[in-house]
């Protein structure tokens, strides 16, 4: 990979057909990064030939589910072995502070070693039928599939997409996203070098309007995963329906904290702040809803807030609680939030700060809290993207379920109570594909199956149950009598 040589296709590196480039901005001070191939549908054309050809009669089309594991596995310990270099690059890319970047760089190699562990683990079934007969159930892959990922978690979203598709044995063609993929590549790059072969792994780099919907609506795809916005999500669905194939859609979220007035807060605290905080507020699970029980309201909110005063952004070497958004346009889009919001006298609760010194073409935006948040108002309703928390009382359990499951959104849901039994009542009430109780977010969760519910998209990623997102099961009916 060299320059703008960033399009992958059957294990060689080449620039765009068009010779286009796109520049990739530094978040933190808003200049040029790096180039990239501006990759269109002449590119996806040959990405998904070759994928095709890999899996139909290539080498890669002959290799054991323990030889594709072992592939996997060889791949994560390259990633472990080049981690600090990954760390800094994902740092510098995507603007989020040191420490993060390095557990992204973490989870990623968890990633390859859990599907890699997994890909000769996984199998079918017999089933009991008529006498005479002998019936069973075989995983078989899809074939080719196309996979689309965000720029907020490059390093993760890498392995995490791919590593269930290729440990059941599919051929992948990838389109990261062009504000942030230079791990993405990075990584690519030590696939290849860990043997994978040819046309097993093709990555085209390029816009979201060319090579992204090229990609998604391609004749010669057979399933296709996208992890991104609820409204390119319908475009990826309609452009999937057309070909009669299947897609796993991760999308947005409004995730609500639901805060009880037995909550114990110095549990509680790091992960209420940390949950919007993280990736200034980038992540699709992130905790942007703080449900407060409003008997308790004035004491739980004076220390979130207290706490949030305190939070610092600032350039990823700086290393303070969160760094810049991805993009100017982004930017822009956060900052009309709050102007709304100040627009409709939404209070402003308390507010971190960006850090002296950071670069002047930065793209930061500084925390926010805000509360009391009206029900019908944008910031409680529509994903933000951002580091802003709304702040929202409610009455009893019945009224915090209701306003936790009141938004188009169903992904994630944190509930706080030394109440065994609330929890569970609560809990199991909420309309999202994960709760969790007394924690948020649960280290990553490599392990834990991960989607939404509603606006926040179908199908599973992560854990066990994404290898089944990017199989088909075939039956086989035997008759020996």
């Amino acid at each position: 990979m060299d320059g703008s040589n960033t399009i992958l296709i059957s294990n060689t590196w080449r620039s765009a057909e068009n010779g286009g480039v796109i520049d990739v901005i530094a978040p933190a001070q808003g200049t040029v990064l790096a180039q990239i191939a501006a990759g269109g549908e002449s590119d996806i054309d040959l990405a998904v030939a070759a994928a095709r050809k890999a899996f139909e009669e290539g080498e890669w089309s002959r290799l054991t589910a323990a030889e594709r594991g072992r592939l996997l596995t060889r791949a994560g310990d390259l990633v472990q072995k080049h981690a600090e270099e990954l760390a800094e690059l994902e740092a510098a890319d995507t603007g989020k502070p040191i420490r993060q970047a390095r557990a992204d760089i973490a989870a990623a190699v968890r990633y390859f070693e859990y599907y890699g562990g997994a890909a000769d683990k996984f199998h079918g079934e017999t089933l009991p039928f008529m006498n005479g007969y002998l019936v069973a159930t075989e995983r078989v892959p899809h074939g080719v599939t196309g996979h689309i990922i965000p720029w907020n978690y490059p390093a993760q979203m890498f392995p995490r997409s791919i590593g269930p598709a290729l440990a059941t044995g599919n051929a992948v063609v990838m389109k990261p996203a062009e504000e942030a993929c230079l791990t993405t590549l990075k990584m690519a790059q030590l696939c290849v070098e860990a043997g994978f072969p040819e046309g097993s792994i093709n990555i085209v780099t390029g816009y979201g309007h060319e090579a992204g919907a090229a990609l998604s609506g391609h004749a010669g795809i057979d399933f296709v995963s996208f992890i991104g916005s609820s409204e390119v999500g319908v475009l990826i669905q309609q452009a999937a329906a057309r070909n009669h194939i299947g897609c796993t859609l991760e999308l947005g979220g409004k995730s609500p904290q639901i805060v009880f007035g037995d909550v114990d807060m110095n549990k509680a605290l790091p992960f209420l702040v940390n949950a919007i905080v993280q990736h200034a507020g980038q992540t699709c699970s992130a905790g942007s809803r703080l449900l407060v029980e409003r008997k308790h309201y004035d004491e739980i909110v004076g220390t979130v807030a207290d706490r949030f005063s305190q939070v610092r952004a600032g350039t990823p070497e700086m290393d303070h609680d969160l760094g810049p958004v991805v993009s100017r346009k982004q930017q822009q889009r956060v900052l009309g939030f709050a102007s709304a919001a100040e627009a409709a006298g939404v209070p402003v609760i308390a507010e971190g700060k960006i850090a002296d010194g950071v670069p002047d073409g930065g793209f930061f935006v500084a925390p926010r809290l805000f509360g009391p948040v009206p029900r019908e108002s944008s910031l409680a309703n529509d994903e933000v993207f951002g580091p802003y928390l709304s702040v929202m009382p409610f009455e009893d359990e019945a009224d915090a379920i209701a306003l936790a499951n009141g938004t188009p959104y169903g992904l994630v849901a944190g509930i706080w109570t030394e109440n065994g039994s609330r929890a569970m009542r609560v809990g199991r009430k909420m309309r999202v594909g994960q709760v969790f109780v007394n924690c948020y977010g649960a280290g990553g969760g490599i392990e834990l199956p991960f989607g939404g519910m509603k606006k926040s998209g179908h199908g599973r990623e992560k854990g066990y149950e994404a290898l089944y997102e990017f199989t088909a099961v075939r039956t086989m009916v035997v008759k020996h009598d």
